[in-house]
């Protein structure tokens, strides 16, 4: 599906200097993220889309891109586009700390946000929720099947999105999801470059204790695979 536009807000403004042009266009391309219309994840129109939704050149989208990507608002992923990877510079912030961590900061960090998440989820869950998931953990194993790492990353974090969306508390939602980028490096490193079948760890345990409302099943399911040993 293409992602809507924000509205030519630089374009309805009179236009002055180059970096007047630049300001108005981050404030453009802010909009719609924190409108949600760009949520979490997903990837912003192309530049020339941009460009042309705003009324401005691709010089000055580029480097209106360019400064919430240094803010940690968005992500560039060569060959794939610019991602939303946080609402707010606070989030982008705590992403550029992640990136310089140690692997076992990083995998304590997630371990607290899954922990409780998972804890959460089995209490909040609802129908919509465990059919989320459900789609969520056949996709994470279609992935794998594939032997194709990137895939499974993205799948194995879709997942764990699906489970904090259950939990039903948003500010735990986008803090995780602020860190992005350092949890697709834990899985990464966690699975090596090769699938191999002694690297999988089965997450239909976990999935099962949330359908069953078990918070404290779901907390050990979610812990037994952080382990920094």
């Amino acid at each position: 599906m293409t992602p809507p536009v924000p509205s030519p807000a630089a374009a309805a403004r009179p236009a002055r200097s180059r970096q007047t042009l630049v300001r108005q266009a981050i404030e453009s391309l802010r909009e719609p993220i924190a409108a949600g219309d760009w949520p979490l994840g997903s990837r912003i129109p192309t530049e020339p889309k941009l460009a042309e939704a705003l009324g401005v050149g691709r010089n000055t989208v580029r480097e209106a891109v360019r400064a919430l990507v240094h803010a940690g608002i968005l992500e560039c992923r060569q060959g794939s586009g610019t991602y939303v990877v946080s609402t707010d510079e606070l989030a982008g912030a705590v992403a550029r700390r992640c990136a310089t961590a140690e692997w076992r900061e990083t995998v304590e960090v997630r371990r607290a946000f899954e922990v409780e998440a998972a804890r959460l989820a089995a209490q909040r869950r609802t129908p919509a929720d465990i059919a989320a998931l459900d789609r969520a953990l056949a996709d994470r194993e279609a992935a794998w099947r594939t032997g194709d790492l990137a895939p499974f990353v993205e799948a194995d974090m879709a997942l764990h999105r699906a489970i904090l969306a259950a939990a039903h508390n948003v500010m735990l939602a986008e803090l995780y999801d602020s860190i992005g980028a350092a949890m697709r490096t834990t899985v990464a490193e966690a699975v090596g470059p090769q699938l191999h079948p002694d690297r999988h760890v089965d997450h239909a345990r976990l999935v099962e204790a949330i359908r069953d409302g078990d918070p404290d099943r779901a907390a050990r399911e979610a812990a037994a695979y952080l382990t920094t040993d």
